[in-house]
């Protein structure tokens, strides 16, 4: 399987995680509630989502 990496600003990455946290989602989720919120698509947003994606995929197929 390909491997995606991406480069992320640490700063942006702790505030969506502490947004996740806050509304009680996965970081992903919360990647995905952004995404979904309309206005201008974030390729930063896109990016880190299709990573988490892929470390999921990864995971459940060393699970199982």
């Amino acid at each position: 399987m390909p491997m995606l990496n991406v480069e992320i600003d640490v700063d942006l990455y702790r505030l969506l995680l502490q947004a996740a946290r806050s509304n009680g989602l996965s970081l992903q989720d919360e990647c995905l509630r952004r995404l979904d919120g309309g206005g201008r698509r974030s390729r930063y947003l896109e990016a880190l989502l299709a990573e988490l994606q892929a470390d999921d995929v990864q995971q459940r197929a060393r699970q199982g």
